[in-house]
């Protein structure tokens, strides 16, 4: 596609990966095929080809406006395009860069930035939001409808986790929402990974990968974040450790993408490049490991949602689905698995409504082939579909260790309770 950048848009910091990527797009139109947004609105613009070229024009100094910004930010980000992209367009990076231009150049109303900071301000702070969300859980039972679908029921307390110390170790991203919302998942990968001989270490210092204030446009924010963990993980990887599992794929696609977005940091580019390489999704360490030796138990009917951030990001669709045939588990077929749920990191709740239609969309295509079980590999995703009311979902590697273990008593969960904070 032939780019003339503005006097303005080259000064941008990177303006040439911006150029580069606008160039690489033969405006064929596959992606439009795959994009959920498209799908649902119909119009052009809300496609990747749409946005591409409203993009195209931002930077080469014509006019942005409001309209621009929300074509925009309904863009889910999952990446689909790129997957069926045959030119290889890197869109997630261009929308990043026309997002960044977009927001300095329009202003948002004032619900619409007091909906984005309290956003900010919460959901990275992992004890603000355990403390309210705790809150809320408690005096749920009192509280007005309306509150009350807002706030998910008190989770089971997780199981303790192992203290034995292994030749192999591996740090954990202990992650944002999840220690409150899913608390069980980190701690029965702990045991799982203990059972394998590898042991999980902990950074204490390590918080938010980043990606909310990213993908929020506070990019610097998001950055400042990123290389806080790199500190906090990097006496770690000085010893050895051989990896940096991500249980939630949307952190482990961030984290993967430290190198990238750090690459001209002349401090932190070679750190963030190791600690990209050493990111795995913690799919990727159980797959590689002789799990059937464990000898499990399992024989019931698993749906599996892949997220976008797995399957698209990651490209990594198929590993759970390995993993899970191997313990023994049937996988039913998910129609359309390659769409996203709606939930998108924090797009469920600044388009909420564009959100849970294509959870209900998921949700039926998920259920269609009768399953025992809803399972994902990524919390915001967990709770989202959650939030239909219709089955729970958890995260694979808990029916992973259940397989392992004798089977428990499993907790009955009224369809009234299963309601995603995120809806």
């Amino acid at each position: 596609m032939q780019t003339i950048l503005s006097p303005q848009a080259k000064t941008l910091p990177r303006a040439e990966e911006a150029e580069k990527i606008l160039r690489s797009c033969v405006h064929c139109g596959f992606c439009t095929a795959t994009c959920p947004t498209y799908q649902l609105l119909g119009d052009e613009l809300d496609g990747p080809r749409g946005r591409i070229y409203l993009i195209k024009q931002v930077l080469e100094g014509k006019e942005v406006t409001a309209k621009t910004q929300e074509h925009l930010d309904r863009c889910l980000s999952c990446r689909n395009c790129e997957t069926t992209c045959p030119s290889g367009v890197q869109y997630h990076n261009l929308l990043d860069i026309g997002r960044e231009v977009v927001e300095q150049a329009v202003p948002r109303s004032l619900p619409e930035r007091l909906l984005r900071t309290g956003i900010r301000a919460v959901i990275p702070r992992p004890a603000l939001f355990n403390a309210l969300c705790t809150t809320g859980m408690i005096f749920r039972p009192l509280l007005p409808s309306v509150l009350k679908q807002k706030i998910p029921p008190l989770p089971r307390s997780p199981k303790e986790r192992p203290r034995r110390h292994h030749a192999r170790k591996v740090l954990m991203l202990e992650g944002c929402v999840q220690p409150t919302l899913a608390p069980n998942t980190n701690a029965a990968a702990a045991r799982v990974l203990d059972k394998l001989g590898i042991s999980v270490v902990s950074a204490p210092q390590a918080g938010c990968c980043g990606a909310v204030d990213y993908h929020l446009n506070a990019q610097e924010r998001g950055l400042e974040r990123a290389k806080r963990n790199i500190d906090s993980w990097w006496p770690a990887v000085q010893r050895g450790v051989e990896a940096i599992v991500q249980t939630a794929s949307g952190c482990g696609a961030f984290v993967r993408d430290y190198g990238h977005l750090l690459e001209n940091d002349k401090e932190y580019a070679e750190k963030a490049r190791i600690i990209s390489s050493l990111t795995k999704d913690l799919a990727e360490i159980i797959r590689a490991e002789p799990i059937e030796a464990l000898k499990p138990n399992a024989s019931q009917r698993i749906a599996f949602h892949c997220p976008c951030t797995l399957q698209h990001a990651q490209k990594l669709g198929g590993a759970v689905e390995d993993i899970l045939t191997r313990v023994g588990f049937s996988l039913t077929t998910v129609p359309d698995g390659h769409l996203c749920c709606g939930s998108a990191g924090t797009y469920s709740i600044t388009q909420p409504e564009l959100s849970i239609r294509l959870r209900d969309q998921k949700m039926r295509a998920l259920q269609s082939g009768n399953p025992d079980e809803i399972v994902t590999a990524n919390v915001g995703c967990q709770m989202h579909l959650s939030g239909a009311r219709t089955k729970p979902v958890r995260h694979w590697i808990e029916i992973i260790e259940e397989s392992l273990s004798p089977q428990e008593q499993p907790l009955e969960i009224k369809p009234e309770d299963m309601i995603s904070p995120f809806a």
